[in-house]
């Protein structure tokens, strides 16, 4: 019987047929990625795979290249889920197959509450309007073909600090208005096969043992009637999340949901076995989903392949394109002339290196990835000449080494690598286990089958170090969940073997980073040799230490740069240069799952690197990449200023695209940028007092509390420029279809393009509810739609569709969604702060709705 005749499969006569312990086995999962299988009854398992950012497939460690897409603050901006459909459809779901898996771990659409967040670039943006469509949109068109989406964290995560024990106190209003808002969006329009729980608390109970969030509001409000997975290691006991609705828990690796403590919950009767039957039918219908959407996922040979088509390329390049947002240009320095550039000068820590998403689960291995500088460079004539200068450097750690620094002996990129299962006291060690080419040198080391089935192991990498251009002190950095040591020539360099402190690495699992220098010749490489242990330490003398199951190593390395000589350095360039680009912004070390971080501000001398170059140069073009919101002291002294998000695998060709006007920017801000930290509106109540977390802003969150409180933003939410200008006239609403729960009414505008290039624009509906015995936001994000190639001179009409979604808010004391009777001021424009048409709805009656 092939797997995929599971289709056809009586899944209420499969439950009647399960024993005890064949019930339990599919209430959790085989390993890290796969459901149980039942081959007495012909049940398949199914894989899933990470994430948000693209598929990354099975494995950290060697793992198949893939496909990254822009992350998801950077879908959101550009407004347009339309495209975000296509992604999903034509990039997601084949590299899904690629990698054999029936369940994609995402998309993400907790709330941007506070910028701070280390998983903040995994979201969709601070509105949960903008939020539920994107995702919405994401879900539908993914299991269009077959592949399940499983939407996440349900819900409440907005941080990592103490992630699975926090409590997140969210009043009811805010709770609905707000957190639960995108996926109730998404769940009416595509129907989600699976949830994954957040690891949090929510107002005192776990989300994966939440009866209320799983039961009462997804299930039975709802109508969802899919398959609920807690996050990994999301799971906190036995029979309280069996009754509370989580089905799966995940992963399948030292867990609660073994035979013997499920059968001693049934014994104790905290639990009974149809209970358990009815969790394992839920696992049961989301495998026969998988089987009839996507039946050769199942029947393949469930190997991993990777897969770039020309196709797949320009969609990549599009998007990329699309999300990045035009915040300044004063003057018209952009796009670019190719034509009056004699040289360029690229300027920033950011500019050569591939910083093209975040990191923690999100990340991925690239199939490929085009740095801005290479981006830029393919776009000019050979004849422009180009010149560049770091300025400064701006990682957390050291960056990882990888193909471009590291080399074998026999010319291959990366590092020959050898695995061992023991070693003696004096350092020998036993006859070799496996060879391999390794060419990333920060990975979990968790994840083989092959290599890692002894509790005692240790891996030794060899290889050369490449020639630096000019003689330099270069800095090693090594941090492990294990531990290690780096040799140099056979000096040791990095000691965490004998000395380590513990860090924030590898999911709270690992070291801080141990530094190491070593002065290099220009022209010369250098041996290397790193020696690690997937057992804990420090060690000294015959220590053995206790076999680390998150077993992990980064290796990076990088020349040091004297800041105040490298940004002198990039003055000298800026002010002999035709045109200057300048690449700074964050990475996936300051922007990561496992921790939040400290600040707003960039890192160590950027900020002094872009003044001292605006200054040197008023035309050059600032180009910034992050996930979330960060400061710009030198943001007046700008006039071009362009903020490119993470943008995956096409990053350099995108910007490029942008900077020289093959692509007119059409992005549109996601999140609210603040002037400082204090303007945030979760500042004073971020982060655990005694374990709770007080989402004291209420309904207030992004947009809403910069109105309220009149605090003018950096740059506010759904804020971006173009190459051409928009007039936007002619607003006219229809009267309501109803006053009740099937409210219709439509609204049309026109938009003239005033320029001179042909542009996009994100026409963006706002409502203000009529004054009442409640609280409202000034104003909501309650419909958006996007005007592609508008012409110069011509007109294009937006047609904007609303319903009771657009005119309700929850009344915490009926339980209920109301709608209440007056007038609703519409407003229509090009932001949150930019909103030229205004219009007055009226509601003659009052109603209240619940579901969906």
């Amino acid at each position: 019987m092939a797997p995929s005749d599971f289709a056809n499969a009586d899944i209420t006569s499969l439950v009647n047929q399960l024993n005890t312990e064949e019930a339990i086995a599919l209430t959790t999962g085989v390993g890290n990625w796969f459901t149980a299988p039942i081959p007495r009854l012909d049940i398949p398992g199914i894989n899933v795979t990470d994430g948000p950012n693209g598929a990354r497939g099975r494995k950290y460690f060697l793992g198949t290249p893939a496909k990254c897409l822009p992350c998801a603050t950077a879908l959101a901006a550009t407004w347009d889920p339309e495209l975000i459909g296509d992604v999903a459809a034509l990039i997601l779901a084949p590299e899904c197959k690629l990698k054999s898996a029936s369940v994609l771990l995402g998309p993400t659409v907790n709330i941007q509450r506070n910028p701070l967040g280390g998983r903040s670039f995994e979201s969709f943006s601070e509105d949960s309007w903008l939020s539920g469509c994107m995702a919405a949109e994401y879900v539908k068109r993914l299991q269009g073909e077959g592949v399940s989406a499983c939407i996440k964290h349900f819900v409440g995560n907005e941080q990592e600090q103490e992630r699975k024990g926090s409590d997140s106190l969210i009043s009811p209003r805010a709770l609905r208005e707000i957190y639960l808002y995108p996926f109730m969006l998404a769940q009416k329009r595509a129907q989600p096969w699976s949830y994954m729980t957040a690891y949090n608390r929510i107002n005192g109970t776990h989300c994966s043992e939440h009866p209320w969030l799983l039961t009462n509001v997804l299930r039975e409000e709802w109508g969802f009637d899919g398959c609920v997975m807690s996050d990994w290691h999301g799971t906190y006991g036995v029979p309280e999340a069996y009754h509370a609705g989580l089905d799966l828990e995940m992963p399948g690796t030292d867990g609660w949901r073994t035979a013997s403590k499920v059968i001693r919950s049934i014994e104790a009767t905290k639990l009974t076995l149809p209970i358990v039957k009815e969790r394992a039918r839920a696992v049961l219908k989301l495998v026969q989903r998988c089987a009839k959407g996507a039946p050769e996922i199942l029947d393949g040979d469930q190997q991993e392949r990777t897969r770039d088509t020309d196709a797949e390329k320009t969609l990549m390049r599009k998007v990329a394109g699309s999300a990045i947002v035009l915040l300044k240009n004063e003057g018209n320095v952009l796009p670019l002339e190719k034509s009056k550039i004699k040289t360029l000068a690229i300027i920033g820590p950011s500019a050569k290196a591939a910083y093209f998403a975040g990191g923690g689960s999100a990340s991925l291995k690239a199939s490929y990835v085009v740095t801005p500088y290479e981006g830029i460079l393919a776009a000019l004539p050979e004849e422009v000449k180009v010149v560049y200068a770091e300025g400064c450097q701006g990682h957390r750690r050291a960056p990882p080494l990888t193909g471009r620094e590291l080399i074998t002996e026999d010319g291959r990129a990366g590092l020959n690598a050898t695995f061992y299962h023991k070693r003696d006291s004096e350092g020998n060690y036993s006859a070799a286990v496996e060879h391999f080419l390794l060419d990333n040198t920060d990975t979990l080391l968790n994840d083989s089958d092959i290599f890692f089935s002894a509790d005692e192991w240790y891996l030794v990498l060899w290889g050369k170090l490449r020639a630096q251009e000019r003689k330099t002190t270069f800095r090693f950095g090594l941090s492990v969940a294990g531990r290690a040591k780096l040799f140099v020539d056979d000096k040791l360099v990095v000691d965490n073997w004998t000395w380590q402190r513990r860090g924030d690495s590898f999911f709270g699992d690992g070291t801080e980073e141990e530094m190491g220098n070593f002065e290099m010749l220009s022209g010369k490489a250098y041996d290397i040799r790193l020696e690690y242990s997937n057992l804990t330490g420090p060690a000294e003398g015959d220590e053995k230490g206790v076999p680390n199951p998150h077993a992990g190593m980064r290796l990076g390395g990088y020349p040091l740069l004297d800041e105040e000589q490298g940004i002198s350095e990039a003055v000298a360039l800026a002010k002999e240069a035709d045109a200057v680009v300048v690449v700074v912004g964050l990475n996936g070390e300051w922007e990561s799952e496992g921790y939040d971080r400290k600040t707003l501000n960039l890192p160590r001398r950027t900020n002094d690197l872009v003044a001292a170059v605006a200054k040197a140069n008023p035309s050059a073009v600032v180009v910034t990449q992050s996930g979330s919101a960060f400061t710009m002291p030198w943001v007046d002294s700008v006039n071009a200023l362009l903020h490119t998000w993470y943008l995956g695998n096409e990053t350099g060709n995108a910007i490029a695209d942008v900077l020289f006007g093959k692509v007119n920017p059409s992005g549109k801000m996601s999140l609210t940028f603040p002037k400082r930290i204090e303007d945030v509106p979760s500042y004073l109540n971020y982060g655990n007092q005694n374990g709770r977390v007080k989402y004291a802003e209420d309904l207030f969150v992004g947009y809403k509390h910069y109105h309220a409180r009149r605090i003018e933003p950096l740059f506010p939410f759904g804020f971006g420029l173009s190459y051409t200008a928009f007039k936007y006239s002619g607003l006219q609403i229809s009267p309501p279809s109803s006053c009740d729960a099937s409210f219709t009414a439509s609204v049309t505008l026109t938009v003239t393009n005033t320029g001179k290039l042909p542009g996009s624009e994100v026409v963006q509906l706002y409502i203000a509810m009529p004054s009442g015995n409640l609280i409202h936001p000034h104003l909501a994000l309650k419909g958006f739609t996007k005007l592609h190639d508008i012409p110069v001179g011509k007109e294009a009409t937006a047609t904007l569709m609303l319903d009771k979604y657009a005119v309700s808010y929850f009344d915490d004391v009926a339980g209920k969604w109301k709608v209440d009777a007056g007038q609703y001021t519409v407003f229509v424009g090009s932001s949150s702060s930019h909103l030229p048409l205004t219009a007055v709805l009226p509601l003659k009656k009052l109603f209240t709705w619940s579901g969906l």
